[in-house]
């Protein structure tokens, strides 16, 4: 069976440093990920991006690469043909509030930034202007963080770790992106959601991530990719890779793993 579809996380996967398409890890000039992309595009392959960005960055980046589908803010929704679905689950939503909204007047995020003061903190400034997702930066445990959440009375939601960022925090050896969520997000839901309405077999899809949130989406595909920089920045992927027989890690980094993924998938079909 042929592959039909790609599902790609952004930051740390298809994007080098500076979240530029044309860039690698260290910033050099690279064409790998256009590489890829063009070989996707010769074998009509879509690729969806699945990222936390908003819908409005995420739209931007999916029509930059010539995709008309993409998923948003974690997996709490996604988009095909301009047409969104919204994963929020059994999250209620009231009239004319965002989840953000909802969350920030459940005084959510202060309990966060305050139980873990000095190793949390907004993501600025790509936290602001957000509607289905509160983005944070840091290195705290999402376990420890999710059981604070359901001892306050929001079991309703959780925080996941989209993984390792090139911002540097002080005292932070290695800092961490989170999303704070409706509890049934997640880009594993999302991807199985825009497969089955897009009509793909398991078997005709993979996807490439770099973080523990990405590694998630393995049930979701056929086979998953984890590019070599996700591993090496974070020892829970490298842990967690043994719980997903379907999941490899790449030889190359960033986009030269994006590449690595496509070009090895569509050699083998």
């Amino acid at each position: 069976m042929s592959l039909r579809c790609v599902y790609t996380d952004l930051d740390g996967t298809l994007l080098g440093a500076g979240a530029s398409l044309f860039t690698d890890e260290d910033g050099n000039f690279s064409m790998s990920q256009a590489r890829g992309l063009e070989a996707c595009a010769r074998a009509g392959v879509e690729v969806v991006i699945m990222s936390g960005r908003r819908r409005v960055q995420v739209h931007e980046d999916a029509r930059i690469i010539g995709q008309t589908s993409f998923i948003f803010d974690a997996g709490a929704a996604f988009s095909i043909d301009q047409e969104v679905t919204l994963m929020l689950g059994d999250f209620e939503l009231e009239p004319d509030q965002t989840p953000v909204q909802q969350m920030s007047e459940r005084g959510v995020p202060e309990l966060l930034l305050e139980s873990f003061s000095g190793r949390f903190e907004y993501h600025e400034p790509w936290h602001l202007d957000r509607e289905m997702s509160h983005l944070f930066r840091g290195d705290i445990d999402t376990a420890e963080a999710n059981a604070l959440l359901e001892e306050n009375g929001h079991g309703d939601l959780r925080l996941l770790d989209n993984g390792a960022i090139h911002r540097k925090m002080e005292g932070i050896e290695q800092a961490h992106c989170y999303h704070l969520v409706p509890k049934s997000v997640s880009k594993a839901r999302a991807v199985a959601a825009h497969a089955q309405a897009r009509g793909y077999a398991l078997e005709e899809t993979i996807a490439v991530g770099d973080s523990l949130e990405d590694l998630e989406v393995a049930p979701s595909v056929g086979k998953f990719f984890v590019v070599a920089n996700g591993p090496e920045k974070d020892s829970g992927v490298r842990e967690a890779m043994s719980r997903y027989p379907n999941a490899v890690v790449t030889e190359e980094r960033n986009g030269a793993g994006f590449y690595e993924a496509v070009v090895t998938t569509l050699m083998e079909h």
